[in-house]
């Protein structure tokens, strides 16, 4: 079974609804970084078309963290790049490609690059937990690096 360079890495998701969802697809990000073809490297923004050309109006979000985002992970698309660097490195070099993506898997992508990623970066009033902030648009998920093909 082919789990992907990602395998054990913990990211944080950022997901944002548009007023269209779930006609329109909803932007997704990584908060804390990730070494891939097809995610802004200070952003972390998911590429828009990668999302549009798969996304459908008959899913829903857990489609994003049980589909999409293992897919992404598992399949990259370096002739759509967010991440130009990460594209030619995969497609020149994959030994290194899939070193850099472990190295980053190492020091970006652990439990406690989660924990610590939230107080960082957000103020007292902006600090809500999940439970209170269900109403919003926004949605903040984890994914671990793997999934079942």
């Amino acid at each position: 079974m082919h789990t992907g360079l990602y395998e054990g890495g913990v990211w944080k998701i950022h997901v944002e609804l548009p007023d269209a969802y779930p006609y329109k697809s909803p932007s997704i990000g990584f908060v804390n970084k990730i070494f891939h073809p097809n995610v802004d490297e200070l952003s972390g923004s998911v590429c828009l078309d990668v999302i549009n050309q798969s996304w459908s109006p008959m899913f829903d979000l857990l489609n994003v963290f049980e589909v999409f985002l293992p897919q992404l992970l598992i399949y990259p698309n370096p002739s759509d790049p967010l991440n130009g660097d990460a594209a030619s490195l995969m497609m020149k070099d994959k030994e290194q490609y899939d070193q850099k993506v472990k190295e980053y898997c190492e020091r970006y992508a652990k439990k406690e690059h989660i924990m610590n990623s939230t107080g960082e970066e957000l103020s007292d009033e902006e600090d809500v937990s999940d439970e209170e902030s269900g109403s919003s648009d926004e949605e903040e998920d984890e994914i671990a690096g793997h999934a079942d093909p």
